[in-house]
């Protein structure tokens, strides 16, 4: 069952575009072929057709979206997966001391340089 709402939904997908992309945003593509004779082949207005397809299309990928998350057979042992969720976040150990603070190193006084000498006399 899973395996069918994941085919539906991709083919729904595949129409969808395929239906998108016939439209013209403004108000041309398939529909502006048959702006001269409204009752050719009984179809009066292609537009709103496209249009009321493309929501179906899109509601449909919703409903197959949310039936793959209900029978998602990964998902079937919900409460085991909790209790292992919640073994990760407690810790094993407990947490070792606090690291002592750095003995401040007692200052260095500074060596006196010997006086430098002027050659060039």
């Amino acid at each position: 069952m899973y395996t069918l709402f994941i085919v539906l939904t991709i083919l729904a997908c595949v129409l969808l575009v395929f239906v998108v992309l016939i439209q013209n945003p403004k108000g041309g593509g398939l529909a502006s072929n048959f702006a001269g004779s409204n009752n050719l082949m009984g179809v009066q207005r292609t537009g709103d057709i496209l249009e009321k397809g493309t929501w179906v299309l899109v509601v449909s990928i919703m409903v197959f979206s949310l039936l793959i998350n209900i029978t998602n057979p990964g998902m079937s042992s919900g409460s085991n997966k909790g209790i292992d969720l919640q073994r990760q976040i407690t810790p094993t150990t407990s947490p070792s001391a606090p690291l002592q603070s750095p003995a401040t190193p007692t200052p260095v006084a500074p060596q006196e340089q010997p006086a430098a000498t002027d050659s060039t006399n």
